[in-house]
């Protein structure tokens, strides 16, 4: 398996994909949806987003569970309204 070592802030515009080992510091940025667009989004298992309106009009983090967008507060689907 290939292993890369770097310093300074990671970007990524499709996700991060890997295993982090050691300690992290600081805010982790999850990417930003409307309700609309995360549900024309494929809704794969473990990802994490942030719904600007998905808390019946309010902002909520949710995660895919391989079929819906779930809020992380309640584990029901994600709704504009």
């Amino acid at each position: 398996m290939a292993s890369t070592t770097f310093s300074g802030p990671v970007t990524s515009t499709n996700g991060f994909i890997g295993t982090v080992t050691g300690t992290v510091t600081g805010a982790v940025t999850v990417p930003t949806y409307t309700v609309a667009a995360a549900n024309a989004l494929t809704k794969t298992a473990g990802k994490l987003i942030y719904v600007s309106n998905g808390a019946a009009g309010s902002p909520i983090l949710a995660f895919g569970d391989g079929t819906n967008w779930l809020r992380s507060d309640t584990g029901t689907a994600i709704a504009s309204a």
